[in-house]
């Protein structure tokens, strides 16, 4: 499910070749396997070209929020100052507040964002609750007597926050991570939609939904395979991740045993 809209994405626009002669829009037929959209291109040919958009944005904007939410999140697990936790989580309480799309479409009526842009504001509306999530699992991995014991060490604020509670939180981030990803993609296609960040005509899978929608009934191989492409991505991603939190998880002698009482 996420090897083929990767695999589009990301090496579609080599396979792409040159674009051809544009034809009658919302036709099926005539050298165009998948039929044109309502301009009259080639909809294979977009399709190839607009995964990429959508695949970069989303991931640029996952790892954007997490480089900001995890420092931030740990330094407000570790300190004992209780002015800097909160100094550090009031003003995303804030943000928070506010809903994300309405965020987005409230700085992108000042500002007209680009693809960066765009993967910015994603990042922005996605770091109060990446935040908030990090500071609660890292609070309870923090009273664990091991912290203690580096602190009494004199262990740099660095190693204990990444190199002991960071990983002890790693199978929490793991889970959000899945969940986090798909919203960031329903933002980044929701924002294409609307036209925040794109051109009106750009090849992208969100774009071709929203400009093809009015020839569904016509030629729906311009609205439904962008449209599935987005929705397999976004099921993947949470069904790879789920996968390889269970494989990760500990087995309990339990849970051995009776493995091992059902083999024949």
């Amino acid at each position: 499910m996420i090897a083929v809209p990767l695999l589009l994405a990301l090496l579609g626009p080599v396979f792409a070749g040159e674009p051809g002669p544009r034809a009658v829009s919302f036709t099926l037929g005539g050298g165009h396997w998948l039929g044109t959209d309502f301009v009259g291109r080639d909809v294979w040919r977009q399709v190839l070209h607009g995964g990429r958009p959508v695949v970069l944005t989303a991931l640029g904007a996952g790892v954007l929020a997490y480089l900001v939410a995890l420092p931030v999140g740990l330094a407000a697990a570790l300190t004992r100052r209780r002015w800097l936790e909160e100094l550090l989580m009031r003003p995303l309480d804030v943000l928070i507040a506010v809903p994300s799309l309405l965020l987005i479409l409230l700085v992108a009526s000042v500002f007209t964002p680009g693809g960066v842009g765009l993967a910015l504001l994603v990042a922005l509306v996605n770091v109060p609750d990446a935040a908030r999530l990090v500071r609660a699992a890292a609070t309870e991995a923090a009273a664990r007597p091991v912290v203690e014991a580096l602190r009494l060490q004199g262990e740099s604020w660095w190693r204990t926050a990444f190199g002991c509670v960071g990983r002890g939180i790693l199978r929490t981030l793991g889970a959000d991570a899945g969940t986090r990803l798909t919203g960031v993609l329903y933002l980044v296609a929701t924002a294409a939609f609307l036209g925040v960040g794109v051109e009106p005509d750009a090849a992208d899978w969100a774009v071709m939904v929203d400009r093809n929608r009015t020839g569904l009934f016509v030629q729906p191989w311009a609205v439904v395979v962008p449209a599935l492409l987005i929705v397999a991505l976004t099921t993947g991603t949470n069904l790879l991740f789920d996968a390889a939190l269970e494989k990760q998880a500990p087995r309990t002698p339990g849970a051995r045993r009776g493995r091992k009482e059902r083999r024949p």
